[in-house]
């Protein structure tokens, strides 16, 4: 090639979209990921690993062809404000949101880049999507919650003897604004169950702290970032009033409370994976449709029973996917 064909050449690839540029086999593609969970939170580390390995059955491999940016927030909505905006300025090709917060702060900042999100609670009544069908716009994704997983929450406080007679349920609003969907599905269902329910909206450790329990009651705890990322203290209120309660995650079960039934979040991670291929392969955020989960488990700490002196139900056990002695 002569210098007149060579600069020619150069000046066609100059003259090229910057897009077309950035979207050439060998260039390595940008994912921003913001997750609510603090970043030395083991329920955050292995959600972390699962996408990791998900994404290279892809074939996108960190370090090789993907660059990921890590954020996360801590259950700190300011904070977790101020990661979407570094997030956003980095210019990734696709983001992913863990957690309700993430999608609201980053769909507040960009209406172009891709958004797919999972571990979230009804999308379409929070105005994250059209409908789940058809998205529209460039947010899609996977959701951590159907209709009537609430009232199964509780019921299963009603398979535990002594009678639970009173139920406080535990929420932080500012992290939690799908709640009052939720307190709608437990109110209809106590009034079957005969059962009382009290909303009981945390904001900090004080809050918690200060929990109203009763020897005759039970707690159940909302889907929340904000009581995960303070679990520690909320478990300990629980064992020193020695009362039964359900969670929304495994987690809980594992560190010491007494029953969970939640959706596989692992799960919505390696799905959410696919969606992240398939957008940098081309797909539109408004073409996937969101997804509801497909799997449940159901966890129960016999341990956690004895300390709080409960009995369950022979059936519950029966039905636990996962039993802790």
């Amino acid at each position: 090639m002569n210098r007149r064909e060579c600069l020619a050449f150069l000046g066609m690839i100059a003259a090229l979209p910057v897009p077309v540029l950035a979207q050439q086999p060998n260039a390595a593609r940008r994912l921003g990921v913001l997750s609510v969970t603090a970043a030395d939170d083991a329920i955050g580390q292995t959600r972390s690993m699962v996408l990791v390995k998900a994404l290279a059955g892809h074939g996108l491999k960190e370090r090789d062809n993907l660059k990921i940016d890590w954020r996360s927030g801590g259950g700190d909505r300011a904070r977790i404000a101020q990661l979407a905006d570094e997030l956003i300025a980095l210019r990734p090709d696709v983001l992913l949101a863990v957690g309700t917060p993430s999608v609201e702060e980053l769909r507040q900042r960009t209406t172009t880049i891709p958004i797919v999100f999972a571990v979230v609670t009804d999308p379409v009544s929070q105005g994250f999507v059209e409908n789940l069908a058809h998205p529209g716009g460039n947010v899609t994704g996977f959701t951590d919650y159907d209709g009537p997983l609430a009232g199964k929450w509780l019921e299963m406080l009603t398979q535990v003897t002594p009678k639970v007679s009173r139920v406080v349920v535990v929420y932080n609003p500012a992290t939690a604004p799908f709640a009052p969907l939720m307190l709608r599905t437990i109110e209809d269902a106590a009034r079957t169950l005969q059962v009382a329910v009290e909303p009981a909206p945390v904001h900090d450790a004080a809050s918690i702290a200060a929990l109203g329990l009763r020897k005759d009651g039970g707690l159940l705890v909302l889907p929340d970032f904000f009581t995960m990322a303070n679990r520690g203290g909320l478990l300990a209120a629980i064992a020193q009033a020695r009362v039964p309660a359900v969670f929304w995650s495994r987690t809980f079960v594992e560190e010491g409370g007494l029953m969970s039934y939640s959706t596989d979040s692992a799960e919505q991670l390696r799905r959410a994976a696919d969606y992240i291929d398939r957008i940098l392969k081309g797909a539109r955020p408004a073409d996937l449709p969101v997804q509801n989960p497909t799997k449940f488990e159901l966890a129960v700490n016999l341990k956690a029973a004895r300390e709080c002196g409960v009995t369950l139900h022979p059936g519950l056990i029966a039905l636990a996917n996962d039993v802790i002695e």
